[in-house]
């Protein structure tokens, strides 16, 4: 079965609780990696643990959220196992999808509201990646350049 992990700091935990709602109505399992509550952390640390579980094989996708995404986001994408795409609303999510074969969708609590959160998640899982013209860019995504070299030069 599909294992979706989700992650979120204080700011996200309403719409992470959502979301995992929406997963399991789809018949996904849902990798619960917090937080659960109100009292403030730090979203380095969630953006971490994802990664972390998406890299291992954990889960096959994931799903972080602070309050406005970009933290998040900073953090998810320091591994270069991650592609985390911070999106507003759907035509993002299957850009991202397609183009840049996301394999965590960011979302800012604070930002939108249910109902955008919802067509970003759809649009997220239901959303193949096109490979083709788009691969040779997104194998750079992972494959840093060396010191004054091209990007992907060195893998």
């Amino acid at each position: 079965m599909t294992v979706i992990a989700l992650a979120s700091d204080h700011a996200g935990v309403d719409l992470k609780s959502f979301l995992a709602d929406e997963l399991k109505a789809r018949g996904l399992d849902v990798l619960d990696l917090g937080t659960n509550g109100p009292a403030s952390v730090d979203y380095p640390d969630y953006g971490y643990a994802l990664a972390a579980a998406v890299k291992d094989g954990r889960a096959e996708r994931g799903v972080a959220i602070c309050g406005s995404g970009i933290g998040i986001s900073i953090a998810l994408n320091r591994d270069p196992a991650i592609r985390a795409a911070l999106c507003h609303n759907g035509l993002l999510a299957r850009l991202s999808r397609q183009h840049n074969d996301a394999n965590v969708l960011v979302l800012g609590a604070r930002m939108i509201g249910l109902e955008v959160a919802r067509d970003c998640l759809a649009a997220f899982l239901d959303t193949p990646y096109e490979g083709g013209r788009h691969a040779g860019r997104v194998s750079k995504l992972s494959c840093p350049p060396p010191a004054g070299g091209p990007a992907g030069s060195s893998c």
